[in-house]
C-alpha cells in the first residue's frame, strides 16, 4: 500500500463517521452556507504574483513543519503580504489539519479559501461550504472521471471554484471538462515524493488556456516562479516555504516583494 492509498482508506472511514455524526441538513443551515464565495480562478487571472499561500503544520513526507502558528495569525498575514488566495490543510491524521482551521481562517481574512483535502464523498464538499472554503481540490490520482464529472459538477452549483489536481498526462486527459476553473500541476511524484518542475512544464502544452494554470509543490523561490510564468502558469501554490519560517505572513510578504 503506498502512503497515498492509506491516507484513501482512512479517509473513507472517516467520512461514514463524520456523517453519522453531521447530519447534510445541519451542514446546509450553517450560516457560512449562503455566503456569497469569491473566485480564486479570477483573482489569479488578474494578478502579477499568482500566489496561493499555504497553512500546513505537517505532511507525511517532512513530519512537523510548524505546529506553533495559529490560523488567524497566518490567515491575517497572508492578507496582508497581499496573497491571491489561502490554502488550509483540514486533514488530521496526516497533515494535522482540521475543519476548524478552515472556519478560523474564514472568520480572520477576506481571502479566497481553498479547502486542501482529499475528497471522495460530496458531503466533504458540503462541509467545505458550510466552513467558509471558496474551492476545492480534487485529485486526479483518486478519482475516476465519473467522480471528477461528479464532484466538480455538484461543486459548482454550490458555486465553489475548482481545482483539479494531476501528477502526470494520462491523470490530465482523463479529467479535463468544462466544470473545471483551474487545472494544478503538482511537481511531486506520489510514488517516490521527488519534486521536479519539469512536470510542469511538459504538461503545460496539454493544458486547454480556458483553464487557470497552477504549479504546486516545489515552488520554494522566485527563480521557479520566473521559469514558469512563460509556460502559461497564473497560480502557485506555496505550501512549506512560508510555513516552515517564524512568521509566515511577513516571509510572504517578502517574498512577494522581491518577485
Amino acid at each position: 500500500m503506498t502512503i497515498l492509498d492509506k491516507i484513501i482508506k482512512d479517509k473513507r472511514e472517516e467520512v461514514v463517521l463524520r456523517k453519522s455524526l453531521i447530519p447534510v441538513r445541519q451542514l446546509e443551515q450553517s450560516v457560512l452556507f449562503e455566503r456569497d464565495t469569491i473566485s480564486l480562478a479570477n483573482k489569479l487571472r488578474h494578478s502579477d504574483t499568482g500566489i496561493i499561500a499555504e497553512h500546513k503544520r505537517r505532511s507525511p513526507s517532512k513530519s512537523v513543519i510548524n505546529q506553533g502558528f495559529n490560523v488567524q495569525d497566518v490567515a491575517k498575514g497572508y492578507e496582508d503580504a497581499g496573497v491571491c488566495g489561502m490554502s488550509v490543510l483540514t486533514d488530521g491524521k496526516y497533515f494535522g489539519g482540521s475543519l476548524d482551521d478552515l472556519l478560523l481562517a474564514r472568520a480572520s481574512c477576506r481571502l479566497p479559501l481553498l479547502r486542501k483535502e482529499f475528497i471522495i464523498d460530496e458531503y466533504q464538499l458540503l462541509e467545505a461550504k458550510a466552513h467558509g472554503a471558496d474551492v476545492i481540490l480534487l485529485i486526479a490520482a483518486i478519482l475516476t472521471q465519473e467522480d471528477i464529472k461528479h464532484f466538480s459538477e455538484f461543486a459548482k452549483r454550490l458555486k465553489l471554484d475548482v481545482l483539479l489536481e494531476v501528477h502526470n498526462e494520462a491523470e490530465l486527459h482523463k479529467s479535463i471538462m468544462p466544470s473545471l476553473d483551474m487545472l494544478g500541476v503538482n511537481n511531486r511524484n506520489l510514488k517516490t515524493f521527488d519534486v521536479s518542475l519539469e512536470t510542469s512544464k511538459t504538461l503545460s502544452a496539454l493544458i486547454p488556456d480556458d483553464f487557470v494554470k497552477v504549479s504546486e509543490s516545489g515552488i520554494s523561490n522566485i527563480e521557479a516562479i520566473k521559469t514558469l510564468k512563460p509556460y502559461g502558469y497564473q497560480g502557485f501554490l506555496i505550501g512549506e516555504n512560508f510555513m516552515k519560517t517564524e512568521n509566515a505572513g511577513e516571509s510572504a510578504k517578502q517574498f512577494i516583494e522581491s518577485l
